[in-house]
């Protein structure tokens, strides 16, 4: 893709924040199971060299599995990270359409388990997985 036009089912996200609040504009696609970040590569995501940072990626991963786990739980709790681990597979650069896609392993009253891909232009450049903390709003 290099017209960089938003691919079909996806709009902006309804969920920002002031950590990625310069990245925008970042795009969603809710599924039943999940929600699918999505956002074209520009400067503001790269590093010194050029190539997509570790820490958006690692931050986008974060939002789109803590995101999906929610919606799994129907949005009636809070969920706070525990742990995290990604492995970066490959790198990716400005141009590409970068999409974050989350799976939930497990949700239960008190944890949440989900994992995700992250590819840029359809490669696999990432993949983490994350442990999230059930906490009850109120």
């Amino acid at each position: 893709m290099t017209d960089q036009t938003i691919p079909e089912g996806f709009e902006r996200q309804t969920r920002g924040s002031p950590l990625t609040d310069p990245w925008e504009p970042i795009y969603q696609q809710q599924t039943p199971e999940a929600i699918i970040l999505g956002l074209w590569l520009a400067k503001p995501h790269t590093n010194a060299r050029g190539f997509v940072h570790g820490g958006l990626i690692a931050a986008l991963t974060d939002k789109a599995m803590g995101h999906s786990c929610g919606r799994q739980l129907r949005g009636a709790v809070s969920l706070v990270t525990v742990s995290m681990a990604i492995d970066f597979i490959s790198s990716a650069q400005m141009g590409q359409w970068l999409t974050v896609e989350s799976d939930v392993i497990k949700t239960g009253s008190t944890i949440c388990f989900a994992q995700c891909f992250v590819k840029a232009d359809g490669a696999v450049i990432a993949r983490a997985n994350a442990t999230f903390r059930v906490v009850k709003k109120g």
